[in-house]
């Protein structure tokens, strides 16, 4: 009888350790499914503008076309919830960050917390200043800031009859890199005529359309409604800017420039109406495609030398006042009433519809 009892108890433990082995790999208690698969962190400093859906979007298809899993998140222009994100995807065991920081004055100490549990960062569009930046993936902001300079001064040529009139300078987060660095674009512009007169240059916390808009309004009322043009560093802030020149029934590019960046449907639709000048598209699709591309390069080389491993993909080498960092860079073109076909369209940005459409 002891005997029988004995083999029944050995028979129900075997049954029970092999139910819970089973219940284990069906319900994800295996590591064995999870350990070759390679986990991209992506963090953008906000989803507020409409392109960040667009940099998700397409990054994420790109990430797990090759094979990876992306752990995304946003962190509505604060650096403090930033920094909290951040922690937060190094505790989830990501083996690389792209980051967007919010703050890029201040961002270097997330890199160096990443560091120090061997995780790389990849800079995401905005420079990350005074840190210890493995790779940066980024849209020439200089650039944009030069474009939108020198679209308004064809502008003041073909409206005004000579390159003379006031300017206002409409300028995102204060410790932003890019905000600076178009910022510094289109000073340069400005700077190479003496018939142009900077008369604001105001930073906007959080980009917000509405601060814009209330900058536009004083500069307005200030200078009697005599403000030639505004030069916008995003999208929203164009748009809080075209909001104020509305209620002084300014809002036509025969009165009045406003150049603005990221090619937010509204604003093509108002470059469309003949409301805004100039939208500067930064392609999206290769910006995102590339940092995803390169996390995913760096993740599978986890202990050999940046450069090493995407040497053939780097454009130039920029000082971000801690070290030389390798950089990528991705194209922007201007978009103006006469080629939106060719570009935001052509690209598969906007569609047709959605611009034209009633």
């Amino acid at each position: 009888m002891k005997k029988k009892l004995s083999i029944l108890l050995i028979v129900t433990l075997a049954l029970t350790l092999f139910s819970s082995m089973a219940f284990a790999g069906w319900f994800g208690g295996s590591d064995d499914e999870d350990d070759g698969k390679i986990k991209i962190g992506f963090l953008l400093k906000t989803m507020q503008e409409e392109r960040y859906k667009k940099d998700r979007r397409y990054f994420t298809e790109e990430a797990e076309s090759l094979g990876a899993e992306v752990v995304f998140d946003s962190a509505n222009n604060k650096s403090s919830l930033q920094m909290s994100k951040f922690e937060n995807m190094l505790a989830k065991g990501v083996d690389v960050i792209v980051l967007q920081p919010v703050n890029t004055g201040t961002a270097g100490a997330m890199v160096e917390k990443a560091h120090e549990e061997g995780v790389k960062v990849v800079g995401y569009d905005s420079m990350l200043q005074n840190g210890p930046l493995d790779i940066h993936v980024m849209q020439d902001s200089w650039a944009v800031g030069t474009l939108q300079g020198k679209e308004m001064v064809k502008w003041f040529k073909e409206h005004k009859g000579a390159v003379e009139g006031n300017v206002a300078l409409i300028k995102g987060q204060p410790g932003d890199s890019n905000a600076r660095y178009m910022s510094s674009g289109a000073k340069e512009i400005i700077d190479q005529h003496d018939g142009l007169e900077l008369v604001v240059e105001q930073s906007h916390e959080g980009w917000s359309p509405d601060k814009a808009m209330a900058t536009a309004e004083n500069a307005l009322n200030k200078y009697n409604n005599n403000i030639d043009a505004f030069i916008c560093n995003n999208s929203g802030m164009a748009r809080g800017v075209i909001a104020a020149l509305e209620s002084q029934g300014l809002a036509d590019t025969s009165k009045v420039f406003v150049a603005g960046s990221d090619a937010d449907l509204t604003n093509i639709r108002f470059v469309e109406q003949g409301k805004q000048t100039v939208e500067i598209f930064k392609k999206i699709k290769p910006l995102s495609k590339t940092a995803a591309q390169i996390a995913f390069k760096l993740a599978n080389n986890p202990d050999k030398e940046v450069t090493n491993v995407v040497e053939a993909d780097i454009d130039r080498m920029i000082d971000n006042g801690y070290q030389e960092v390798p950089t990528i860079v991705t194209p922007i073109v201007r978009v103006t009433q006469d080629n939106i076909q060719d570009t935001v369209i052509e690209a598969g940005f906007h569609s047709e519809e959605d611009i034209f459409g009633e």
